[in-house]
């Protein structure tokens, strides 16, 4: 199985996944829900997220074709997407991208079931999740063991999610906002290389600088 490609994959998913700082949203609005409730719900949400991104995993380059989008298009597209995420992350903003917004949390607030709205979308299977899907299916060109690698590195991060949510008040305890916003933004600056890589590559695929 190709390193480099579970590497970037694992990367990706991690930053717009966010197992790092969902926890922390996970906690607020689970803090009236017992300690078996929270795993109902941490497990609905996290299936309903998988089913999601694996459509778009087995779906994603049909609907390439029907829209008519080119690779080098996605690359440079989504890229950008992920850049902007990335400066979320190296900031410590919150926006749609990989989380929920403000007016969206209040709402979810006043939800009994939240797996739906707001975990799995657009918390777990969110904009850039769903774009950075398709993106690194895409890049895998066909090539079964990178599509492997990347469905692989899929299954990790939602099953890190997954734990992550179990285990989110220890952690929020041990680690701290601080400690979590320093995980984030670590990632973040990782994250702004790797879609900085991928604008160049969709770039010098168009052909639109010659050569």
């Amino acid at each position: 199985m190709p390193t480099e490609t579970l590497l970037l994959a694992l990367t990706t998913f991690f930053a717009t996944i966010g197992p790092a700082d969902l926890p922390v949203v996970f906690a607020a609005l689970t803090s009236r829900n017992s300690t078996a409730e929270r795993r109902v719900l941490a497990l609905r949400g996290i299936l309903i997220a998988a089913g999601i991104l694996f459509f778009f995993v087995i779906f994603g380059n049909v609907l390439l074709m029907v829209f008519g989008i080119t690779l080098p298009a996605l690359k440079t597209a989504g890229g950008a997407l992920l850049f902007l995420i990335s400066l979320d992350m190296v900031f410590a903003r919150h926006s749609g991208g990989t989380g929920t917004t403000s007016e969206e949390e209040a709402e979810a607030k006043t939800r009994a079931d939240i797996s739906v709205f707001p975990l799995a979308m657009p918390l777990i299977a969110g904009p850039g999740s769903i774009s950075a899907t398709i993106l690194l299916v895409s890049e895998a060109g066909g090539n079964d063991l990178r599509l492997a690698a990347v469905v692989l590195a899929l299954v990790l991060i939602l099953a890190l999610s997954y734990v992550a949510m179990l285990v989110a008040i220890p952690i929020q305890r041990v680690l701290g906002l601080t400690g979590l916003a320093v995980v984030s933004r670590i990632v973040g600056v990782l994250l702004a290389a790797l879609s900085v890589q991928f604008i160049f590559d969709g770039i010098r695929g168009s052909g639109i600088l010659g050569g």
